[in-house]
C-alpha cells in the first residue's frame, strides 16, 4: 500500500477526505477549501457528480418536461387550437437529454476540480480499515491508504427492489434504465407509488405508453391523503390503470413479456419499472470497522451538525437518515464542512419544502394536520379548491387544491400541502412564511401579484376568516 499524497506530509492544512462526488460531497469540498482545508475526494464509479445530475433530477426533469409538451399538444383545453398527437423520436429525445446531463456534469463538477487545486481526486472504492484510516482499492488492484484529519461520507443511494418471487431473474428497469431507454414501451407496469414511480409513470403515459401502476398501499402514502387521492383521479383521467393495495404475487419473463399474477388478475406487459425507493450506499464502506452507527437499512445516523457516532467522521446526503433531496444533501455538505473546520452550523429541516414533479405538482412544507396532532398541537386547516384561484380558471386547469395548517391559539402557520400546476414554485413562498413564523393573517395580508398561481396561498389564508367566493378579483 502507498500513503496518499505523501509529498504533502509537511502540509499543515487540515486534511479532509470525502467519500463520494455528488452534490453533498462537492458542496462540502468547496466550503472546506474556503475555510482553509485541503480535500481528497474519492470516487469509485465511472463518472463524478452523483445521482442528481447523472441519473436523477436532471434527466428526469428533462423527460417530464418533454412529456408535458406532448400532453399539451395532444390534450390542451383551448378552443380554436387544434389538438394533435405529435410524432415522437425517443432516441433523439434521449440524445438531447444526455447531452445536457454531460454539459451540466462538466460545468458543475468536473470544472470544479480544475478550478480548485486544493481538491484532489482519487479513483477507487473506499472502505475503512479502522476509524482513522481509509483504504481505496483502485482498478489496477493498487490500494491507497489515507489517514485524514476528518472524513465525510457522501456515498449517496441506489434503487432498491422489493422481495417479489422471480423478479431478480427478469430484465426489469429501475429509474436508471428507464431514463435512457430509447424505446417507449407499449405497456409499462410500474411497481411503486412514491415520487420516482409516479413521475416516470406519468411521463411514459404522456409519451404514449399504456401504463399500469401497482401500489403497495396508496399514492404518496407519507403525504396528506387528499394529495394521493387527487393524483389517482388525474392518472385515471389521463388513461392510466391504478391498482392500489396491490403488488404482483410473482414476476416472470417469457422472452417477450413480463407476467405478473396478482389479486387483480394476471397482468402482461412488455416492460416493468420497479421504483420502490432507494437504499443508502454504505455496505462497501465496512462502517463497523470505524464504529459508525447506521439504521437497519444501512443509512448512517447523523445529528443536526452532520456528525456520526464517531467524532471526526461526518456524513451528508442520501447515505444518511436525512430526507433524500439534493438540496438537503448540498446544505448538509456545506454545514458539515463548516463543522469539520472548527465552526458550528446546524441543519434545520423544519421548513424544508418538497416537490413531486407530477402534473399537477405536489408541494409540501411543514406539518400536516395529522402530524400536528401527533405532536400535541391543537391545529386547524383550510382547503381551497383551485376553482377559486383566478389564474387556474384562466388556465382552464383547476385540478388540485391548496391546504394550509395553522395553530389554533396563535394562528401561526404550521404547514402547507399543495396539489396544483406549478405547485413546486408556489411552495417556496409557504416555506419562507413558515420559516419566518408568520401567522395565517399575516399571510393573508401580503400583496400577491394577480394573476398568479401563488396568489392561491393568500386566498387560502383568507378562508380562515371569510368566504373567498364572495370576494371580488384580487380582493385585499
Amino acid at each position: 500500500m502507498s500513503d496518499c499524497c505523501s509529498d504533502q506530509k509537511e502540509d499543515k492544512k487540515l486534511h479532509i477526505a470525502i467519500v463520494g462526488t455528488g452534490s453533498g460531497a462537492f458542496a462540502a469540498a468547496i466550503k472546506a477549501v474556503e475555510e482553509g482545508a485541503r480535500v481528497t475526494m474519492i470516487e469509485g464509479g465511472d463518472v463524478i457528480g452523483g445521482t442528481c445530475v447523472n441519473v436523477g433530477c436532471v434527466p428526469s426533469k428533462i423527460m417530464i418536461r418533454s412529456a408535458h409538451v406532448v400532453h399539451m399538444q395532444s390534450k390542451h383545453p383551448f378552443d380554436g387550437i387544434r389538438c394533435y398527437q405529435p410524432n415522437i423520436n425517443r432516441k433523439a429525445m434521449v440524445r438531447q437529454q444526455q447531452a445536457r446531463v454531460e454539459a451540466l456534469r462538466h460545468a458543475k463538477y468536473e470544472n470544479i476540480l480544475d478550478s480548485y487545486p486544493e481538491i484532489s481526486l482519487i479513483r477507487g472504492w473506499a472502505h475503512f480499515a479502522d476509524a482513522n484510516t481509509l483504504i481505496v482499492k483502485q482498478a489496477n488492484d493498487k490500494e491507497v491508504r489515507i489517514t485524514p484529519d476528518k472524513i465525510l461520507l457522501a456515498t449517496g443511494a441506489s434503487p432498491s427492489t422489493p422481495e417479489i418471487q422471480g423478479l431478480q431473474g427478469t430484465p426489469y428497469w429501475t429509474s436508471t434504465e428507464a431514463l435512457i431507454a430509447e424505446k417507449i414501451p407499449k405497456h409499462l407496469v410500474v411497481i411503486g407509488a412514491s415520487v420516482v414511480a409516479l413521475e416516470l409513470a406519468q411521463a411514459f403515459l404522456r409519451l404514449g405508453s399504456k401504463v399500469t401502476v401497482m401500489a403497495r398501499s396508496v399514492f404518496l402514502s407519507k403525504e396528506d391523503a387528499a394529495i394521493g387521492e387527487g393524483l389517482v383521479n388525474v392518472f385515471e383521467e389521463e388513461g392510466a390503470r391504478v391498482l392500489l393495495h396491490t403488488l404482483p404475487d410473482s414476476v416472470s419473463h417469457d422472452g417477450d413479456h413480463f407476467i405478473l399474477p396478482s389479486k387483480a388478475g394476471e397482468i402482461r406487459c412488455d416492460q416493468l419499472l420497479v421504483a420502490t425507493g432507494r437504499a443508502a450506499n454504505t455496505d462497501a464502506l465496512l462502517l463497523d470497522k470505524a464504529g459508525v452507527k447506521t439504521e437497519v437499512g444501512g443509512a448512517i445516523i447523523v445529528d443536526d451538525h452532520m456528525r456520526t457516532s464517531v467524532a471526526h467522521i461526518y456524513a451528508a446526503g442520501d447515505c444518511t437518515d436525512q430526507p433524500q433531496y439534493v438540496y438537503v444533501a448540498a446544505a448538509a455538505g456545506t454545514r458539515a464542512a463548516i463543522n469539520m473546520t472548527g465552526g458550528d452550523a446546524l441543519l434545520d429541516l423544519t421548513a424544508m419544502p418538497a416537490v413531486v414533479f407530477t402534473e399537477p405538482q405536489v408541494g409540501t412544507v411543514g406539518l400536516t394536520e395529522a402530524e400536528a396532532a401527533k405532536q400535541g398541537i391543537d391545529a386547524e386547516s383550510r382547503t381551497l379548491g383551485l376553482e377559486n384561484v383566478p389564474r387556474a380558471l384562466a388556465n382552464f386547469d383547476t385540478h388540485g387544491f391548496i391546504k394550509l395548517v395553522a395553530e389554533k391559539a396563535t394562528g401561526r402557520l404550521l404547514g402547507a400541502q399543495i396539489l396544483a400546476a406549478e405547485g413546486g414554485e408556489i411552495i417556496q413562498a409557504a416555506a419562507i412564511a413558515l420559516r419566518n413564523r408568520m401567522t395565517i393573517q399575516e399571510l393573508a395580508d401580503q400583496l400577491f401579484p394577480y394573476l398568479t398561481m401563488v396568489e392561491g396561498l393568500k386566498l387560502c389564508a383568507q378562508t380562515f376568516t371569510k368566504d373567498v367566493k364572495q370576494l371580488s378579483c384580487c380582493a385585499g
